[in-house]
């Protein structure tokens, strides 16, 4: 079984009677004129793969049928709250996320809808998943700076070079880490609030560990290596339960582009 992700992206106007179509999808299709509101749907098909195309779906069919049934559920929306001056909330977002799914379900031939991933801007991102309707998962990247290094005290100092490299190197090396905090919501967000959940993930987690020499300045690192994987596990234990009736999900954290680790506690 393949799980197939195909990005949209779309800008809408809210006061102007007619959002011009464009000719770059890459970008934005709408186009969008000035500013307007630019948002990414991510929707993922699983399916077997066609012998005779090596489709699962074409990509310009799903093209097609998330523009034509599920961007108006989005553009409708956004153009009637505006012009009422009226918010739209994280609830609001979350049954939006649920109508696109109703008028996109059955439009993949055989290959059955598995996910529908908004992205609100370039941190953060609201997701149903085909496991749990009921269930909306919120995802938002924070960033810190910190040093740390690689050791055992019980290798040789050659045992821990032939394993550790240069991330043995005695006086530490630093990296600018990125790690993305996902948390579930059964009520749809009707009480979610983006601006506490980051005061929490900022107090628990952000504030412990930014600008920090992990090994010498962070109690948990005097007894685990901080590698990217044991970052992971800290991170899970300072943010597990603090989120009141919101559960923890998954966190992610980025090393460097080429290197992440996610951890489910």
């Amino acid at each position: 079984m393949h799980r197939l992700t195909r990005k949209v992206r779309f800008s809408v106007n809210p006061f102007l009677s007619e959002d011009l179509e464009g000719a770059n999808s890459f970008a934005s299709k709408p186009a969008g004129e000035g500013l307007a509101v630019f948002l990414e749907l991510s929707v993922e098909v699983i399916g077997e793969v066609n012998p005779a195309t090596g489709f699962v779906v074409n990509v310009y069919d799903i093209d097609t049928n998330v523009r034509r049934y599920g961007l108006p559920v989005f553009a409708e929306r956004i153009k009637e709250d505006f012009r009422k001056a009226r918010h739209i909330s994280f609830f609001v977002i979350s049954e939006l996320l649920r109508a696109a799914w109703d008028r996109l379900n059955d439009k993949f031939e055989a290959a059955k809808l598995g996910k529908l991933s908004l992205k609100l801007n370039p941190s953060r991102a609201a997701e149903i998943d085909s496991e749990d309707l009921t269930m909306v998962y919120f995802s938002e990247k924070f960033e810190f700076a910190a040093t740390h290094k690689l050791w055992n005290d019980d290798f040789s100092e050659q045992k821990n070079l032939e394993v550790f490299g240069k991330c043995a190197n005695p006086a530490g090396h630093g990296h600018n880490y990125i790690v993305e905090i996902t948390v579930k919501i059964l009520d749809g967000g009707r009480n979610f609030r983006i601006g506490d959940f980051e005061k929490i993930v900022d107090k628990e987690l952000i504030k412990i560990v930014d600008h920090k020499n992990l090994n010498l300045d962070v109690e948990y690192f005097g007894r685990a290596n901080p590698t990217v994987e044991n970052i992971t596990s800290f991170a899970w234990d300072r943010l597990a339960g603090r989120f009141g009736e919101v559960s923890l999900h998954c966190v992610t954290v980025w090393e460097n582009d080429k290197t992440f680790c996610s951890f489910r506690g």
